[in-house]
């Protein structure tokens, strides 16, 4: 009964030991590691929030133009004739005259 005895009490012993070990690892810190932890560092700045620009109703509204294109041949050829029908000029010399003129645009 006795021996019984000593096998309850150093298994209960044996079974405190490992639940205190646990325990005392939490209170006492590892060698080589600081005593105080470092405060996190401080958290990101909040993103930047930009309000969209809302409409006036009393304003006009804004017109996109379109980007002005080249001047084509056929386009400076008809201006040309223009010019030359302006000033009174007969056909054959219309025609030369806008030869001329388109070319030198």
């Amino acid at each position: 009964m006795i021996v019984m005895k000593q096998d309850v009490l150093s298994g209960a012993l044996a079974v405190l030991m490992m639940l205190a070990s646990p325990a005392a690892a939490q209170l006492i810190p590892p060698a080589g590691s600081p005593a105080v932890v470092p405060p996190p560092p401080p958290p990101p700045p909040p993103p930047k929030i930009e309000v969209p620009k809302v409409p006036q109703l009393d304003a006009s509204p804004r017109r996109v133009r379109p980007a002005a294109r080249p001047e084509s041949f056929g386009d400076r050829v008809t201006q040309c004739l223009h010019e030359a029908a302006a000033a009174g000029l007969g056909p054959n010399e219309r025609a030369a005259y806008s030869r001329a003129c388109a070319n030198q645009q």
